[in-house]
């Protein structure tokens, strides 16, 4: 019996194409076509494991899984291989041996996320799939005060999708960082230890409502202390939000 070897591998993908990261019955999801390619170059059914799941439509900078296999390539030799056979929008940035106990999911340290909003006067079709788009000119500053006050260990059941069976909501935010950036463009960075299912689409939603006036900076203390998912902001378009990093132990 040949030694099996576990690769780690960050990947980058264009979400608008697929139904989401995770394998569904007649979908076409990231883990599929990933999948589909490792089963072709290891001649066996291989399976993937990632650092977590993304919805329809959000996009990933940094994405990081791991697979087994029984070939012994450099990473190098594993990129070509894969992005000879992987789809146009989904890339393989890089592979890497590593420990047989290492996992995708469960050593991660630390989660970045971006979401990027354009302000726009008419719609622009042709950055519909990659950013959010507002029509008010939103106020950075009130925003970025707003946000300072999610900083830190908190119960976010008040940003969490109503329908999670997730029964601990409490999440350490390390930072929620907003910067302008050109073309009317803003991002926000959020960085964590870990999310809850819709988590940082709620919180840049409920950002938006208070960047446009429609909530003032102090009721971001109130939502977060309700626990209450009605009275927080809506959902932000999934278009907006990429997976930026995942971090791990060094």
């Amino acid at each position: 019996m040949k030694e099996i070897n576990r690769y780690k591998s960050v990947i980058a993908y264009h979400g608008s194409g697929f139904s989401g990261y995770q394998v569904q019955p007649n979908k076409r999801t990231v883990q599929l076509e990933i999948e589909r390619v490792l089963t072709t170059i290891n001649k066996s059914d291989t399976k993937i494991v990632s650092s977590g799941r993304t919805d329809a439509g959000v996009h990933a900078h940094g994405q990081v899984i791991h697979f087994d296999s029984e070939l012994l390539l450099n990473g190098q030799e594993w990129c070509c291989a894969l992005n000879a056979m992987l789809p146009e929008d989904i890339v393989a940035k890089s592979v890497e041996r590593v420990k047989l106990d290492f996992h995708a999911r469960y050593d991660v340290t630390q989660k970045e996320y971006r979401y990027v909003v354009q302000q726009v006067i008419v719609r622009d079709p042709f950055s519909r799939h990659l950013v959010a788009q507002v029509r008010q000119t939103l106020d950075i500053e009130k925003m970025q005060e707003a946000a300072h006050q999610l900083v830190g260990k908190h119960d976010f059941s008040s940003f969490c999708a109503a329908n999670t069976s997730v029964v601990d909501k409490v999440r350490t935010v390390i930072a929620i960082d907003i910067r302008e950036l050109a073309g009317a463009r803003i991002e926000f960075r959020v960085i964590g230890t870990g999310f809850l299912y819709n988590m940082v689409r709620i919180i840049v939603g409920t950002l938006l409502e208070i960047g446009t006036g429609k909530r003032t900076v102090d009721e971001m203390g109130v939502i977060l202390e309700a626990k209450d998912r009605t009275i927080a902001g809506k959902t932000a378009p999934a278009q907006g939000l990429y997976l930026w990093e995942v971090r791990y132990i060094e």
